[in-house]
């Protein structure tokens, strides 16, 4: 779906991916845990990077079992999406980290339109907090 580079699309993103979960009967931390990562993924999206051509951003998700891929396209930007740590009381810088502990993984694509970053999440169940903190 194409939404606007406006932090309203953030809960436009998380209410239409909770209602496709909800519909597939995916248990609720399930559920939690993709719209948590797809609301990070379009929230750094429209505050980090330029939006597509159409001023627009992309979001879309594909469900295939017990796994969900969530991606974001955007226009891009001078920078890599990389987590960080932030300090303890910085207010934000968190995102990816979060992506990166419940997501089994995550990465970007670049084209010459824009970069897609995407997570594949486990419906299922959550990673083990060892693989949680092996992503940190």
């Amino acid at each position: 779906m194409m939404l606007a580079c406006a932090s309203s699309s953030v809960a436009d993103a998380r209410h239409r991916l909770a209602e496709d979960l909800h519909r597939l009967r995916v248990r609720r931390g399930g559920v939690d845990d993709a719209v948590l990562v797809l609301s990070e993924l379009v929230s750094n999206a429209i505050k980090h990077a330029r939006p597509l051509e159409s001023g627009e951003i992309a979001v879309v998700w594909e469900i295939t079992g017990e796994l969900v891929r969530v991606a974001v396209t955007d226009g891009g930007s001078s920078t890599r999406p990389v987590p960080i740590r932030p300090s303890r009381s910085a207010l934000g810088g968190r995102g990816l980290g979060i992506v990166s502990m419940l997501a089994n993984e995550w990465g970007v694509d670049y084209a010459p339109a824009g970069r897609t970053v995407w997570a594949v999440l486990h419906l299922a169940g959550r990673r083990s907090r060892a693989a949680r903190r092996a992503a940190i």
